[in-house]
Order: structure tokens, then sequence, then C-alpha cells
């Protein structure tokens, strides 16, 4: 199926919709080609919106429907695509940690080093393991075509406007790329450092996953080299780091209650234990080699990757254990990825088609623990050995019908010695007694399908649909942490395969004006939901079958040369089908709306207003005392509006600022409001000022 939700700004001319490329199907190729749901957002957009905040979680939720609303802090827990999670990467390069899904994967570039974002939604396996809600991919920029040096500074400061004390941060990135004859050059930085941030009322935001105080660096170095017309060679490589650093407490509040967690001053004994929450130091190296012409009519591409990743967790007394003299304890997510890629596309010409066939082979090696900084051991290591086959052909039949067949095979094989589940301690009477287990090496294997049609019958009406699966064994972690068994053969460990299907359309009603609709539901036999042992006080997995659907909509019109404006809708819902009861918060988010308003009065003057609503969910009864556990509570509506603007002061001179939430609306997020987790419920940022300039030479 093809859904193309572009973003605002790549739409600003929407007859030049067609010239829009993507490379989900791991190849370049026209967004009129592609029958997937899919979001691609401009370089343009992505430099407007880092006027206002450089998160990319408010981006993804502000400009791509059916991505969940954001949660304001470090962490994208609960920020699902159409439902499920999406695996986050960089330029193909896995970002997320499938095995022990984090939810920390959308963080982890920083916006300068972005050329695009392409979000293909909707479960996929050509990626491979943890895709379950689709793809959102950076795609970096590149240096220079032409012979000559190019760069920019551009330096900023954010601070609350509702209490300015302690709010104000710095932000200074630089980026220089050229050419040398057939060597190419990029390289971009940024450093930014937080103040605390304040909510409508001036408080500071509570500091789970938190991003007061927080610094934050990201180095990022592209290097390419053209041998001739037809082969190139390029490498990339990217550090990225962030972490909160505070002399700060939370003053914890019952969003059973209404009342909100926010941070104060303390004395250093009462400060948050531990290192410094978030990532310590990420890297990517990537190698990527083209031959446009290998051997007739066939172009190949190899890549090879590798990644390290510790992200750190904040401080939590849920890893009590009095016996041995612990009152809590702070989790590590360590994950290195080595990965190899073969991938081929031939061309062919037959009398009654143009089609292409992209096929190839993949392998990842994926190691991935989750131990406690005091050497304790929570979830042992995962050793993941994957080894998939793909083909994928695509048929243009008459110019006009689009037809797309896929199938990939998986081999998977998860290795884990014997190991012991954690003693964990609610209190001296409520522990989850330690278990040893056995371990071995599970295998997987899994061919998945995919179809679609689309027929561009006119600009007025252009159908699609599709049928696609994915594979995915993802946070097999949190099912080996709270193992009840002394064998990990016996652990519910199955792979779970998700069937997606969509129908809709798009239409161009004229030049200026598109309307596009889209529908879907997947389905898989299993899930990985939670449910409460109120004799343990832990959380256990709940493998059971669910069915997830909705629908989205966009409409993008350009009014004349200086005004345009893009709105969209998004609805998603699910249900644990064994049961008959309503997926929660961790996977299913409230309806959401945005509205998009661009004026340009000269060539020198830009502004741009943005609009977001998300509505209410309230799926679950209360207790016996009125109250809501898990993440089961009712989300209220509520409506931010952000304003940003640029002025072209010289023509290598440029002012800009952004206002965050210009109303100062005073509410709680979607996922504040769900989630009656201890320390969750905060309240969203106040309005909150960004003042800049950038020089380019």
């Amino acid at each position: 199926m093809l859904s193309v939700f572009a973003s605002p700004l790549a739409m600003a001319q929407p007859q030049e919709m067609e010239n829009i490329i993507v490379t989900g199907s791991r190849v370049v190729e026209s967004i009129d080609e592609v029958p997937a749901s899919v979001t691609v957002i401009s370089q343009k957009t992505i430099e407007q919106h880092l006027k206002i905040t450089p998160e990319l979680q408010s981006l993804l939720a502000m400009y791509v429907p059916g991505m969940a609303p954001s949660t304001g802090t470090s962490s994208n827990a609960g920020q699902t695509l159409r439902g499920r999670s999406p695996l986050v990467m960089i330029d193909g390069v896995p970002q997320s940690t499938p095995l022990r899904n984090g939810a920390l994967g959308v963080k982890t570039l920083d916006p300068s080093a972005i050329a695009r974002i392409e979000v293909i939604k909707g479960a996929t396996s050509i990626y491979g393991n943890g895709a379950a809600g689709g793809i959102i991919n950076y795609i970096t920029k590149d240096a220079l075509s032409s012979d000559s040096v190019a760069g920019s500074v551009s330096v900023s400061s954010r601070f609350s406007a509702v209490d300015i004390d302690e709010s104000v941060g710095g932000r200074l990135e630089a980026s220089v790329n050229g050419k040398i004859d057939k060597f190419s050059y990029l390289l971009t930085a940024s450093y930014e450092e937080n103040g605390v941030q304040r909510d409508a009322e001036g408080d500071i935001l509570g500091l789970k996953y938190g991003l007061s105080d927080s610094e934050t660096q990201n180095y990022f170095a592209k290097l390419g080299y053209q041998f001739d017309e037809n082969k190139q060679l390029k490498a990339s490589f990217n550090f990225y780091r962030s972490q909160q650093k505070t002399d700060l407490a939370d003053i914890e509040g019952d969003m059973n209650d209404g009342d909100k967690t926010y941070a104060v001053h303390v004395p250093k004994e009462q400060q948050i234990q531990g290192k410094p929450q978030g990532q310590e130091g990420n890297t990517n190296f990537t190698v990527k080699y083209t031959d446009y012409d290998i051997f007739t009519n066939t172009q190949l591409t190899l890549d090879y990757y590798q990644q390290n990743i510790e992200n750190t967790f904040f401080y939590s007394s849920t890893f009590a254990n009095p016996d041995e003299g612990y009152e809590g304890g702070q989790s590590v997510i360590k994950s290195e990825k080595k990965g190899a890629r073969a991938t081929f596309n031939t061309q062919v010409d037959f009398s009654f088609a143009d089609a292409s066939f992209i096929y190839g082979v993949d392998w990842l090696n994926d190691i991935t623990s989750q131990p406690l900084v005091d050497g304790r051991m929570w979830v042992p290591e995962m050793d993941m050995q994957n080894l998939a086959a793909f083909l994928q052909t695509k048929w243009i039949i008459a110019d006009d019908i689009i037809v797309k067949l896929g199938v990939r095979d998986e081999e998977i094989e998860l290795a884990v010695d014997d190991y012991q589940t954690l003693k964990l301690c609610k209190s001296d009477e409520q522990c989850q007694a330690a278990v040893d287990v056995k371990g071995d090496t599970l295998s997987y294997q899994a061919t998945t399908y995919n179809a679609a049609i689309k027929y561009n019958y006119t600009p007025l009406f252009n159908p699609f649909m599709s049928y696609s699966q994915g594979a995915d064994i993802s946070d097999v972690g949190r099912l080996l942490r709270t193992a009840t068994v002394n064998d990990i053969a016996l652990i519910h460990t199955e792979a779970s395969i998700i069937d997606n299907y969509e129908i809709g359309f798009n239409s161009q009603i004229t030049n200026n004006l598109n309307f596009e609709f889209a529908g879907f539901k997947s389905t898989s036999e299993l899930g990985t939901s939670n449910v409460y042992d109120e004799e343990t006080g832990v959380y256990l997995p709940v493998r059971a079958p669910q069915k997830i659907w909705g629908y989205e909509a966009l409409v993008n019109y350009k009014i004349n040369d200086q005004w345009q404006t893009t709105a969209t809708y998004s609805y998603v819902e699910g249900k644990n089908t064994q049961d008959d009861v309503y997926l929660d918060a961790r996977q299913i988010a409230p309806p959401k709306a945005t509205i998009f308003l661009g004026w340009t009065p000269t060539n020198d003057l830009s502004m741009n207003l943005s609009y977001l609503y998300v509505g209410d969910r309230k799926r679950f009864n209360p207790d016996e005392n009125g109250g809501f556990g898990g993440a089961e509570g009712p989300v209220e509506s509520y409506q931010i509006v952000n304003l940003n603007g640029q002025y072209q002061i010289k023509q290598n001179l440029s002012a800009f600022i952004g206002v965050e939430n210009l109303f100062n609306k005073d509410y709680f997020p979607a996922k504040s409001q769900s989630y009656r987790y201890g320390g969750y419920n905060i309240k969203g940022l106040g309005t909150t000022v960004n003042v800049g300039m950038e020089f380019k030479f």
C-alpha cells in the first residue's frame, strides 16, 4: 500500500510530490512508486523545528500521523507507531535495542546532522527484527557535489518564559563540508547544555527521564570517494552522548489524586544516587560501497556497520534487596552490533512491464544485556546471530499500475548462558525470588511475505492496498529477567509474526490541494503486555494475541505564494483478543490532530505556526478506591501551539526565534496521565523560548 504523508514543507508544492525519493525498499525510488505508508520529513522542516526544540521525539510526534504524542522526556516508551514499536535507524543501521527495548532509540543523533527522516509505517521485515510498527530511518547529510567548501555556525539559547531563573541553556552547532577532486567530506558537531525545565506554573519538571540540567554532544563525520561515475565508497562515524547531571530531587505526587511530580534543590545526601542517566557515549561506524553497474542493468550495494550502545537508567528502589544490603540500583542496557549486507538491484524491461528485482543477504550479530551498575545481573547477555535472504520485486505496468511482491527468510539463533534471575524486593515481606535458569541456544525460523498494489488512475484518485508481515522477537530480555522456570527452553520466547493490512488512496484535487487517507489493521498471535503480580510486586509479561486498527488522513493546501497549510488526523485502537480487553497506553495512544500554517511575506522573513491536539482515551475502569494502576489511566484532551520564525539579516546571516507552548498551556502529557507508576506524572513544558543566529559560508 502507498500512503504518502510527507511533511508540510516537503509538500509545499504538491504537484512536485513525485520528485520526493525514499530508500524504504533499500534502494532509492520515487515516492509515488512506494506501496507503503510513508512520511518523509524534509531537511527544511527539520531545521524549522530545530528553532523550537532539538528533541526528535517532539518532531516525530508533530509531523508523523500514527506516531504517539511526545513524552516530553528522553524516553520514547509509549511513543509507538500505529500501536507497535518501530525500529529506529541511522542510514539503515539499527539504533533500537530490540532484544531489551529500553525505548531510548529515538534520541541517538542530533537533528543538525539529518538530511531527512523517512518513516515507513506498518510491520515490515525489510530490515529484520524489531520493526513491528515500522521503520524510522534518519538519513544523514551528504557533502556538496561541487568542488567547493561550505559550512555553517549556529548559536542559540533556550529559557523558560514563565520563570527564567536557572532555566537558561545554550547550544552551539557547526558544520563544514566540501569536495576535493574525487574525495568528499562532511563534519558536523553540536553541543548543548540545558538549564532546568519548568512547567506552566514555573515548577521544575520531574527528573524521571528528565531533560533538566542535561548535557548533550554529537559529532558526526562522513567521508566519500568517487572512483568513477559508477563506483563510490562512503564511510561515516557518529558519537552521541546525552546525560543528566543535576543536584535536584523529585517531590513525588500521585496522578490518581491529580498531583504532579516536580523537582527541587536538596542537600547532597538527598540527591539522585548513582551515575547520570542517559546515553554514555554511543557510537556508530558504517562503510558503504556502491557500484551502479556491477553487471548489466544491476546495481550492487555492500554495507558493513558496527555499533556500541550504553544507556544508563535512573536509580530506583525497585532494585532493593535488603538481605544483600542493596537499597536500590541502576540498570544499564549494553548492546554491541555488527552487521553486513549485500543488496542487488536489477532492472529488466519486459514487453508488458518495467520490473526491478531487489535481492540479497543480511547478517547481524547483536549482543545485548542489562546489568546493574553495582555488578548484579538483571538481564543476562543475549548473543543473537541473524542471517536472512530476501527478494523484493516491483512491476510497473502500463505506467499506471505498481505491483510489489516480496519474501524474506530469517534464520535466528539466540544463545544465553546459565543465569540466575535477580531477587527484587518491594518491601521486606514482598520479594520476587531468584531462580536458577539453565541456558540454551534458541533457534527461530520465519519466512515473511509482502504484496502491494497501487493504481495511479487519475490525479483525483490513486487507490492502494497492501499486505505485509514482520517477524519479531523483540524484548526477549524482559521475558528472561522475570523467568519462573529453571530452563530457558520452557520460557514463552516464541517469535511473533505480525500481519499488517492497509488500504487507502491519495487525491491531487488541484495543483495546490491534495488529500490522503489510509486505514490499517495489524494482528499477531503473540504480543507482549504486562500484568501486576501482587505477591511479588513485579510486572510479569503476558503473551496473548493482539489486534490493532485505525486510520490516518492528511490534507495539504497551498493557498498562495505566501500561505500554505497542512492538517492531519490519526486514530489507533487495539485489543488483547484472547481476553477481549483493550491494550493500555504502553501501546495505544489517544487520537491526535495537527495543523500547520506557514507564512512567507518576503524572501527574508518566514513564520510557522503548529498546533497539536491530543484527544481523550478512557478505556479502563477504576479500582475499588477510585484509582487506576499500570498504564490504564484515563487521558483528558489537551492542545499545544508552537511558533517559529526566521529573518535573513544578510545573505549569510540570519536570526531566528522559536516558542514552545506559546499560550503556556498547563497540562499533563498523554503518557503522564495514563502511566500510574511512581514518578511518571510529570507536567508538560511551559512556555519556552529559543533565540539564536546562524552564519553560513
